[in-house]
């Protein structure tokens, strides 16, 4: 039976388990939302550059209401801090950046993701938003993909056959991390390769629509020792 956890301990948990798919020296694009997260999960035995596509290197953790500089914000408006030696530069050069493929990893939020790494992440016909942002140059520029999102929406699965929203890119995914596991989007489809502590095989499976092949080397998804 899959073990119920607060909100804030689901997005503490995926944040903290893609932190580990990062390696030093990555220079990593984290989204708005549960990526950026990710900031304060990342290792303090490693080097991981930041990078905001409004231009800034040197991404450090996420400040408190009393430590928020106005002057510091991500592509989505929210405040952040900068870590020493930080660089910050035009927004145009910060894409040519992402675009010349020097982005080592990007994490982004997703509405759905398809078992051909297809991504809708930027919009529902019919809702205004502002546009789609960086999300287009990032999963077609970045070297890999990292999609952190929860598992269903309202209890209905993220995780297709066929994307039915408008795609952000298409076959561009490389894994995903929800509460429930993590899934490597491979050309036979959709492989587990992790199960969160709690959860069952059945229970991810009816939790997607597309078929999870399972990894013969299923493991243990990993978390905080104090989840």
């Amino acid at each position: 039976m899959t073990i119920q956890r607060e909100k804030h301990q689901i997005r503490r948990m995926i944040a903290w388990r893609v932190a580990q798919e990062l390696h030093d020296g990555d220079v990593v694009n984290l989204g708005i939302g549960l990526p950026s997260l990710v900031a304060n999960e990342t290792s303090s035995d490693i080097e991981i550059l930041l990078q905001a596509e409004n231009g800034l290197i040197g991404i450090g953790e996420m400040p408190d209401e009393a430590n928020i500089d106005p002057d510091l914000v991500n592509a989505g408006g929210q405040p952040i801090t900068a870590t020493t030696g930080a660089c910050t530069f035009h927004s145009a050069d910060s894409f040519t950046i992402i675009r010349g493929g020097h982005v080592d990893a990007t994490v982004l939020g997703a509405l759905q993701v398809d078992q051909f790494g297809n991504l809708a992440n930027w919009i529902i016909p019919g809702k205004m938003v502002p546009g789609m942002g960086g999300a287009m140059d990032l999963v077609v520029g970045a070297k890999k993909v990292i999609v952190a999102m929860e598992h269903t929406v309202k209890g209905k699965p993220k995780l297709l056959k066929h994307c039915s929203l408008p795609l952000t890119a298409a076959n561009q995914v490389d894994l995903i991390v929800t509460e429930l596991g993590v899934i490597k989007i491979t050309e036979q489809g959709m492989v587990l390769t992790e199960l969160a502590p709690g959860t069952t095989i059945d229970e991810i499976q009816a939790a997607t629509e597309a078929e999870l092949i399972i990894s013969p080397n299923l493991k243990a998804m990993p978390i905080p020792s104090d989840l």
